[in-house]
């Protein structure tokens, strides 16, 4: 399988958190989308496989219109072969972009999964992060969703924002539950340099909670979530039966995926990466006026590919397969990592099935630590 990615860079505004790629002028918006419907064409050869998942992520693509987003779909269609009967289509939205109307016009247009960037139901905490909806649409858009025929819906919850007590942690993981969604993201607020809270934080206006804070709210989000029967497919993700995301899950399985749009990334699932300029006009203007698009080329090392694996795989629940490091890359991890195995078997923080190594519930608490002292 193979899925393409749709970086659409608009905002209506900007998130205190967010650095991300986006503009909140839409001034560019007619030129960007122009481009990425030629970028498409462009890159018509890069993916040999079906297409089986299409992402709108950004940014905010629910801040185009349905005849916009069709016509980014008609170029996939017309492009690619789309394995219609196994599609996943998923695009990012903000609640106070989805009305009734809306959300029956993106399920006609074929979306079938919504990501819904809820963040918070506690409204200070949306006034700190300066998110355009507020806590009571964040409940009604999810309402709105479900009676539109939407079953396959995710939200975002962000923990570790500084409170006195973990009261309003809870609070919303219990509003979140009463949603009955069967997907939840959740991530932990980090401070970014150049983002509003980083430049807060650098003057004192903003203190970020300690990490003790934030790894109590995670460890009290995971065990909240499996005693509601969603698993931990992911660090980050948790979903009921048959909601995995099918995007991610081919991300971290390290299939091959094409990113359309300024800031997008692809990889051929083999060695070769490649990053679009984080640019709006440098973006279109490679495209309009020179006819090739601005991009930067990266083929990974054998080194660089036995550690994005180790590092994508152990974040998940298939973990990672020792036998695939042997095949692909002839890297023998038992062999090469011993003592390092045996000292992190020691602490409890792993489980073999098999061929493959997993973290235990203890050892997702150091994934990236783990994963670092099995890098090559």
């Amino acid at each position: 399988m193979s899925g393409i990615y749709l970086h659409i860079p608009f905002c209506k505004q900007a998130c205190h958190y967010c650095d991300f790629h986006f503009s909140t002028s839409l001034k560019t918006k007619d030129l960007v989308l122009e481009s990425m419907i030629a970028e498409i064409e462009m890159q018509k050869e890069f993916l040999s496989k079906k297409i089986q998942t299409i992402y709108f992520g950004g940014g905010t693509p629910s801040i185009l219109s349905t005849y916009e987003l069709g016509k980014l779909l008609d170029s996939i269609h017309k492009n690619f072969i789309v394995d219609n009967d196994n599609l996943e289509l998923t695009l990012e939205a903000n609640p106070d972009d989805l009305t009734s109307p809306k959300l029956k016009e993106l399920s006609s247009l074929g979306v079938n999964r919504l990501s819904i960037g809820l963040q918070s139901f506690h409204e200070p905490h949306l006034k700190l992060m300066n998110r355009a909806h507020n806590a009571e649409e964040s409940k009604q858009c999810v309402k709105l969703a479900q009676d539109a025929g939407f079953s396959n819906l995710t939200i975002d919850l962000i923990y570790g924002i500084p409170a006195p007590n973990h009261s309003i942690w809870k609070k919303d993981l219990e509003t979140a539950l009463e949603l009955d969604v069967p997907h939840i993201s959740s991530y932990c607020l980090t401070v970014e340099q150049k983002t509003a809270l980083g430049k807060w934080a650098k003057t004192g206006k903003f203190k970020p909670a300690e990490d003790e804070f934030a790894a109590e709210q995670f460890e009290y989000l995971v065990e909240t979530l499996k005693q509601n029967g969603y698993e931990q497919y992911e660090i980050s993700n948790f979903a009921k039966e048959g909601f995995y995301s099918k995007h991610n899950s081919a991300y971290w399985q390290g299939k091959p995926y094409l990113g359309i749009g300024p800031g997008a990334h692809s990889f051929d699932g083999k060695k070769l990466r490649q990053y679009n300029v984080s640019n709006n006009p440098k973006y279109y203007k490679s495209i309009l006026e020179h006819h090739q698009l601005d991009c930067e080329v990266e083929h990974l090392t054998r080194r660089d590919g036995i550690n994005e694996y180790l590092l994508t795989t152990l974040r998940t629940s298939w973990g990672c397969n020792i036998e695939h490091l042997k095949e692909v890359y002839q890297f023998d991890l038992m062999k090469e990592k011993e003592k390092e195995l045996e000292k992190m078997d020691a602490s409890g923080w792993l489980v073999w099935k098999g061929n493959k190594l997993i973290l235990s519930e203890s050892g997702k608490l150091f994934a990236d630590q783990i994963s670092s002292d099995l890098f090559l």
